[in-house]
């Protein structure tokens, strides 16, 4: 909740309380899962416009955008470059498959959960101006993506894995931590 002091006890108090209603987590869950498809699916429709492939997920708070065809070399080192222009000339926070152990350059993460349309809007605008000037031209952008048979599917049972200390994905003992 708070990268650079504590959580106030009010606001974690309040939080709990929230936590602890089950109809307005359910409520919540409901509409996020509707708010995060919509959002998944503008971005995934606009990037596929663009010549752009994306990985087909069915839960999550991002996409993983393919930008392969885009890198110098197929190395991390390209890809590493590639996020750097990205980065401080295009403008967008994107993060590189490699800090996520992607066993293939070329692919970066795209949070979309915090965008609105017109931030939404602004950032595919941007990467179709620099794939433009990357390819030559505005021709060579719109070439239509391949399908990629590539998934994420994460079955959703409201939390019931994730919850549980047996079975949780995470390494980091902190993430598992419960008090």
């Amino acid at each position: 909740m708070s990268s650079f002091g504590l959580v106030s006890t009010q606001t974690q108090h309040l939080i709990a309380s929230m936590l602890s209603d089950d109809v307005f987590v359910d409520k919540f869950l409901s509409e996020s899962v509707k708010r995060l498809g919509t959002r998944h699916g503008f971005l995934s429709r606009g990037l596929a416009q663009l010549g752009i492939g994306s990985l087909k997920s069915n839960a999550g708070l991002y996409c993983w955008m393919d930008l392969r065809r885009l890198l110098k070399e197929p190395t991390f080192e390209a890809e590493m470059e590639l996020w750097r222009v990205i980065i401080n000339e295009v403008k967008l926070n994107v993060s590189p498959g490699a800090s996520f152990h992607c066993s293939e350059p070329g692919w970066f993460r795209v949070c979309f959960a915090n965008m609105d349309d017109e931030t939404m809007r602004v950032a595919l605008g941007r990467i179709h101006k620099f794939v433009a000037q990357k390819k030559g031209g505005e021709a060579s952008s719109r070439r239509q993506c391949r399908r990629s048979k590539l998934e994420i599917s994460l079955s959703f049972r409201r939390l019931d894995e994730i919850m549980s200390p047996h079975h949780s994905p995470m390494s980091s003992p902190m993430v598992r931590a419960r008090t």
